[in-house]
């Protein structure tokens, strides 16, 4: 990972979510992929906001677009190391979010953590 690829994953990242394609937004994880979300926690009336494997991330990312259609994010800016990069920005509400990712060897998300402000 560098600077280019994490700016230029992260804004491929933003246009499919601001497109509101599901494809789109699904090419960007892994098979395995493991996200940890408040949002998460609220849509899915559970504890630990944790969605495993990737049809459950698709279905969890379709009903929060189903929730939210007016949902659209503005990139803020991007952190990047090893094998992970961190996506800040602003949602449609105003709400700043940081999503911690870790990528897997193929370079596609296997792992989210999403952090938001009060």
């Amino acid at each position: 990972m560098n600077r280019e690829a994490a700016w230029n994953l992260a804004n491929h990242w933003v246009t499919a979510w601001n497109a509101h394609d599901l494809d789109l937004i699904m090419s960007h994880y892994d098979e395995a992929i493991e996200l940890t979300s408040p949002v998460a926690a609220h849509l899915l009336g559970t504890a630990n906001g944790k969605v495993a494997g990737i049809a459950n991330v698709r279905a969890y990312f379709q009903r929060g677009l189903e929730a939210y259609p007016d949902l659209h994010f503005h990139l803020e800016d991007v952190l990047w190391g090893l094998n992970s990069l961190v996506l800040y920005y602003t949602n449609q509400k105003g709400t700043r979010t940081a999503e911690f990712m870790e990528l897997s060897a193929t370079g596609k998300v296997a792992r989210v953590v999403a952090n938001y402000n009060a």
